[in-house]
């Protein structure tokens, strides 16, 4: 049973975000977020509705929430928003799966993706710096994302570790 927004769950509940490798234009967008919001608004562990919600952030960005105090999604579940996610993939032609991209904001403040050797390699000509917003798109709890943990300077996340010593 989806409800109106992650705003209105607890700290607690669990989050995934995932990220579109290109803005998306307004009929995509219509086509990923009416297809998400479908699936939310039935979506179930064990036949148990989850009390799910999404957030649509910067044209790229996806996060999926579920209140743990209603009812814990199940490792079946996940699979199930997952093969939603890969069908989106297909049909739009814009990948949201996989973790292993390195999400900044370059000088002029546009998002972009890079390769975990690509951003070090970045970082060592100066064009990202330990001060460069990055998003962390391996935080899983609500409470990091409302504490400004996903998105903010490179030196107060995991990529601190891309730059040169």
């Amino acid at each position: 049973m989806r409800i109106a927004g992650l705003e209105q769950f607890a700290g607690s509940a669990r989050i995934w975000i995932f990220s579109a490798e290109r803005e998306l234009d307004r009929a995509e967008e219509d086509d990923l977020l009416g297809s998400v919001d479908n699936f939310l608004d039935g979506w179930t562990a064990h036949g148990v509705p989850l009390r799910a919600a999404r957030s649509w952030r910067y044209k790229r960005f996806l996060i999926v929430g579920v209140d743990l105090e209603a009812a814990p999604p199940s490792g079946c579940s996940i699979d199930a928003l997952v093969k939603v996610l890969g069908a989106l993939e297909g049909r739009l032609g814009v990948r949201f799966l996989g973790n292993e991209a390195v999400w900044y904001r370059d000088e002029a403040g546009f998002i972009r993706k890079a390769s975990r050797p690509r951003f070090r390699a970045l970082a060592r000509m100066g064009r990202v710096t330990p001060g460069s917003v990055v998003f962390d798109n391996s935080i899983t709890v609500l409470s990091e994302l409302r504490a400004g943990r996903w998105e903010g300077p490179a030196r107060e996340r995991w990529h601190a570790a891309l730059f040169p010593a």
